[in-house]
């Protein structure tokens, strides 16, 4: 008997790193591709949305989501979103499956405490989660210059199986926006987890000179 193929949701982590704007790209094509999308932003990231935008984000659960959906400008998908503190939530545990977890952007802080072991809320714990089963956990850290305490705790973590996405742009796809500089990133850290996606013109080939 012929069973429909299960999509497990992906778990997108937010934290207080600067560069928002990639997270809400990342939803946005997710959603418009109707992907199950599990939202849990740190508490610093709250912090940062109102550093960059002057915008509040709601802490509860459903307004929370539809501020996501407001920002990504997209209404359609399936977004669960989930308080920080919440570490009874589903993706606190290894029996909720999950794709995996995108951690975009990602605080070299959150980075630190992943690769100590460390989960003082869920955004850190379902990270951990994903290491502990084996799971893709893909890390987009947004900092410069790094230090070497950065280096060694990045090298620690992909020791551990985690993929590290630097949020770098390319320009061989001929950008024109910031928003083409973002998708850049946002398609590599797909890639990571094999969604198909065309947020980018991919490289073709060098042509003749």
């Amino acid at each position: 008997m012929l069973t429909r193929a299960v999509r497990y949701p992906l778990i997108l982590g937010v934290t207080g790193a600067s560069g928002l704007i990639y997270a809400v790209r990342t939803l946005k094509f997710l959603l418009s591709i109707d992907y199950p999308v599990e939202v849990v932003a740190s508490r610093a990231a709250a912090m940062v949305w109102q550093a960059e935008y002057n915008t509040r984000m709601p802490i509860e659960p459903e307004q929370q989501a539809q501020f996501w959906r407001d920002q990504a400008q997209e209404q359609g998908g399936k977004l669960t979103c989930h308080p920080w503190g919440d570490v009874g939530a589903t993706i606190a545990s290894g029996s909720f499956r999950t794709l995996g977890m995108l951690v975009i952007p990602c605080s070299m802080s959150t980075i630190g405490k992943l690769a100590g072991g460390l989960s003082s809320d869920l955004l850190e714990r379902a990270a951990d989660v994903q290491l502990k089963e084996g799971r893709k956990l893909v890390v987009v850290p947004r900092e410069t210059p790094f230090s070497l305490i950065h280096l060694r705790n990045l090298t620690a973590l992909a020791e551990a199986g985690a993929r590290i996405v630097p949020a770098i742009p390319a320009w061989y796809h001929q950008p024109k926006t910031i928003e083409d500089l973002v998708d850049f990133v946002v398609a590599r850290a797909l890639d990571q987890f094999d969604i198909d996606n065309a947020l980018i013109q991919r490289w073709q080939g060098r042509s003749e000179l």
